[in-house]
């Protein structure tokens, strides 16, 4: 999946200046981000639906801008609320997955593949992370799902704003092939004019292109620039490139329960993933919290202060079933999650006279090895006997 902001800068600051009082949502106004009116090098950052209607361009002057729509409102950027407000959305995703490549300050790749089993099908989910977004966070965002994230990427930028598009490989020649050639990912300004010189117009005329012509115009680039057309791409999310402060998980039951030992095997399912995730990182956790909302969409959470920090799966599942059974009452549960928080990387164990150090220790080992064993061979190739 890819997942794209829609108009970044100016809905995080609409939603800043919300926040502090101001009386209108600039997203539904002529507005723009920029530098200061004053200083005619300030170029346009972000641009609301209505500017872009009057014909106004990201990266032109405020100057020429302001001819286009002498009543344009400007807005200074904030860096720092724009960092915040994608921390904010990081930190969501990172309850679903550790599989995250950050883009940029406002889109990212994830990698649904290796939790679809545990979430589902990924169009539903796709729809129910974007609501969720917007409910949420307050902004809208587009996600592209496909088999590879060359394709993703192309269809979030299908249409706009708060949209989910799929371009599964058996989709491209019907949804990517006809678009124009500048819209292809990767081929920027001076690429697709040259392109064009050659008769290409369409991602579909570059697909099927002879290589042999195109390489003497683009040499090792003429093999990258077909594949990228016929939607060819081998890439790998790369998830090293954000690390929350703390990780989580959370699930929405196919159907409310207030069952104690239904919710510990979906308690079990969490256990096993987030243990996953933090050996990932190479560390521990001394605080473990559970996650409840009930079928009045109430939430709770209650957390326990580790004595010893845990990594294993036996370790978060004892602890979080524990913590339910304190927490559970009268009501259904429509949701049930799991936090690890103060992650450290190193730990000292604590022994008392009844505890063996050891036996900890080989069971970290046990489920590393396992780790790696599901990671050469699939999630299948090990099942616990419960």
């Amino acid at each position: 999946m890819h997942i794209d902001v829609n108009n970044a800068f100016l809905s995080w600051t609409a939603i800043d200046l919300l926040n502090h009082g101001y009386k209108y949502d600039i997203r539904n106004f002529c507005a723009v981000i920029g530098g200061d009116e004053e200083n005619r090098r300030g170029v346009v950052l972000a641009k609301s639906i209505n500017a872009k209607k009057v014909g106004i361009v990201s990266g032109e002057s405020l100057f020429t801008a302001r001819k286009k729509f002498p009543r344009l409102k400007v807005y200074p950027p904030n860096y720092e609320f724009y960092e915040e407000m994608s921390n904010k959305l990081f930190d969501l995703l990172s309850k679903y997955t550790p599989d995250i490549q950050k883009a940029s300050i406002d889109e990212c790749y994830l990698d649904y593949g290796k939790v679809k089993n545990l979430y589902g099908d990924e169009k539903e989910f796709a729809y129910k992370l974007k609501d969720e977004i917007k409910n949420t966070l307050g902004f809208t965002v587009n996600i592209g799902i496909a088999n590879n994230m060359l394709c993703a990427k192309m269809a979030s930028d299908f249409t706009k704003p708060d949209k989910v598009h799929t371009l599964y490989d058996y989709e491209i020649k019907e949804k990517m092939y006809p678009l124009p050639i500048g819209d292809l990912f990767g081929v920027g300004k001076s690429t697709a004019l040259k392109l064009q010189s050659l008769g290409i117009k369409t991602i579909g005329e570059l697909a099927n292109f002879d290589i042999t012509v195109l390489k003497r115009y683009f040499n090792n680039q003429a093999l990258y620039l077909i594949n990228s057309a016929r939607g060819i791409n081998n890439d790998e999310v790369d998830g090293s490139t954000y690390i929350p402060k703390g990780i989580s998980n959370e699930l929405t039951l196919s159907k409310d329960t207030n069952d104690y030992k239904e919710l510990c095997n979906y308690l079990r399912k969490l256990s096993s993933l987030l243990a996953r995730r933090v050996r990932e990182q190479n560390k521990y956790a001394n605080v473990i919290a559970v996650i409840l909302k009930d079928k009045s969409f109430k939430r709770t959470t209650h957390q326990k202060k580790l004595k010893n920090p845990v990594n294993t799966e036996k370790e978060i599942y004892d602890i979080s079933s524990k913590i339910l059974k304190e927490m559970l009452g009268l009501e259904k549960i429509r949701l049930i999650g799991i936090r690890l928080d103060d992650l450290v990387v190193k730990t000292s164990y604590q022994t008392s006279l009844f505890e063996e150090e050891n036996v900890d220790q080989n069971l970290e080992k046990l489920e590393k090895t396992i780790d790696k064993l599901k990671e050469k061979y699939g999630e299948d190739v090990i099942k616990k006997l419960i």
